[in-house]
């Protein structure tokens, strides 16, 4: 790789903000361009995205704070593994649900009231069957954003890791 050492974390975290916020731009034209529709799970795993996008965002601007920049980087491995763990769940226990009510993610959507204040991102308007369906080149949309929270966590340790 060609980054120097000591700035790989920065570079690490404006990587993953910029990955995360181009996570969801895709997932908005997928769709509203492609009419895609996002079940619960699907919609919880945008909002995990732009928390990340936002905890980077920090890391980044505060990166001479080296305790702010560390912060950032533990913060971003643990949104990671929810990330992973969400799409895991939707994949191998929602998708086989005729319905999502009363999940962990509706539950969650409901109390922020995230459809409500921001539908153009988080309405919901399928169920995880549904959504199931839905392929980009065979693998469901759910391993691609898992495979993503994977490499945000992969990144995240990395810079954790590295000589600052």
């Amino acid at each position: 790789m060609f980054l120097k050492v000591s700035k790989f974390p920065d570079q690490a975290l404006a990587a993953i903000g910029l990955g995360s916020l181009a996570a969801v731009a895709f997932a908005l034209v997928a769709q509203h361009g492609f009419g895609v529709k996002p079940c619960p799970w699907c919609v919880m795993q945008r909002g995990i995205f732009l928390l990340i996008a936002a905890v980077a965002l920090l890391g980044w601007l505060f990166k001479r704070q080296r305790p702010l920049r560390t912060a950032s980087l533990l913060g971003l491995l643990l949104l990671a593994v929810a990330g992973l763990a969400s799409a895991y769940y939707q994949h191998e226990v929602a998708a086989l649900m005729d319905t999502c009510k009363l999940t962990f993610a509706e539950t969650v959507l409901e109390a922020l009231d995230l459809e409500m204040r921001w539908p153009f991102v988080f309405m919901v308007t399928a169920t995880c069957k549904e959504a199931a369906a839905y392929r980009l080149l065979g693998l469901p949309y759910e391993i691609w954003s898992g495979l993503s929270f994977l490499l945000i966590g992969g990144l995240s340790l990395l810079a954790l890791n590295k000589k600052r």
